[in-house]
């Protein structure tokens, strides 16, 4: 087997570079038609208290429009399902208070949070968009992303 160079663009350049892929959140991408839903979940110890069963996460979401037409987020829908199985669904207007209006070739993004009551869980969700041009409505997939804390013992089937 031969040894990649890091000048061809498959290894990074430096062990700063290398360090940086290796403390990235996991992403998790999602695609409907020419919009790609890319989530980064990130665990907040600061805010969490496991002995009080309280486990808190913030996530990233990038919505990049790669279509020809404008489109604008009206509302979403979350299912949030803690490591108990237990499962809330979240229905609102827009997303962070805003309905945002994302142009052809544009990235919308955002932070926002969960917290659960177990040390693992999930969350997947829908976002309810309209071409404003058209009026065509149709969903956009969130993809379905884990929630994982350093409290959560992982086991393997």
């Amino acid at each position: 087997m031969a040894d990649r160079d890091s000048s061809s663009g498959l290894l990074p350049q430096t062990s700063g570079e290398f360090s940086d892929i290796l403390d990235a959140p996991p992403a998790f991408e999602a695609r409907t038609g020419d919009i790609v839903v890319t989530v980064r979940p990130f665990w907040l110890d600061d805010q969490s208290a496991p002995d009080e069963h309280r486990y808190v996460w913030a996530y990233t979401i990038q919505v990049e429009n790669n279509g020809t037409q404008t489109i604008q987020i009206l509302s979403r829908h979350w299912c949030i399902t803690d490591g108990s199985g237990r499962s809330d669904h979240v229905h609102g207007e827009g997303i962070i208070g805003e309905q945002p209006i994302i142009a052809s070739g544009a990235v919308f993004e955002y932070t926002s949070g969960a917290a659960l009551h177990t040390p693992s869980g999930i969350m997947q969700g829908t976002y309810h968009v309209i071409i404003p041009s058209t009026g065509q409505r149709f969903d956009v997939l969130v993809p379905t992303f884990s929630l994982d804390s350093p409290h959560h013992r992982a086991t393997i089937h």
